[in-house]
């Protein structure tokens, strides 16, 4: 009987100290949870294309349409409230609209460091510090207003004979 009551103390205890250890552990106490090891290094963010009209004497000629990635710290990133792509996509938009160079409805070869560095500079002053660390094209194109159709594949269809009138003038 001694046994059987040595026993019963001896499972209470045991269960009573494992309850104890798993809401113990459950709640992180004591084991000084280190925060989540992070690799630092950059980042890569794609920014959405940008269609940027080229006015030229109050007409649209053309549209510049950018692909644009920028690099950033990745720890930097990570401590921002905003979200820096919003920030390049203006940026980029206002100096490809003011300083994009646009000829006999033709783009101009633009100097494309002098460009980066400005968005990066704009983009780096309105976040309080150098959060951007380059700004590369992954592609810029010109596309003239007269060629949109041809591309977009909305090609008006050329008008062609009507085949009665045809076949009726060829009977006579």
């Amino acid at each position: 009987m001694m046994k059987l009551v040595v026993i019963g103390v001896w499972v209470c205890a045991v269960t009573l100290a494992s309850s104890y250890g798993a809401a113990y552990w459950a709640a992180g106490a004591g084991f000084g949870k280190a925060e989540d090891p992070y690799l630092p290094g950059l980042e890569y963010r794609r920014v959405p294309t940008i269609t940027v009209p080229m006015i030229i004497e109050g007409q649209i000629k053309g549209y510049v349409i950018a692909k644009l990635v920028f690099t950033a710290d990745a720890g930097t990133l990570k401590k921002l409230s905003v979200d820096p792509v919003v920030f390049v996509t203006n940026d980029a938009f206002g100096e490809i609209y003011t300083n994009g160079r646009v000829e006999a409805g033709k783009i101009s070869k633009y100097n494309l460091k002098e460009m980066t560095d400005r968005i990066k500079e704009k983009v780096n002053a309105r976040l309080n510090g150098p959060v951007v660390q380059e700004i590369l094209i992954d592609g810029i194109n010109y596309i003239d207003k007269n060629d949109i159709r041809t591309v977009t594949g909305n090609q008006s269809p050329t008008p062609r004979a009507q085949p009665e009138k045809a076949e009726a003038k060829a009977g006579h």
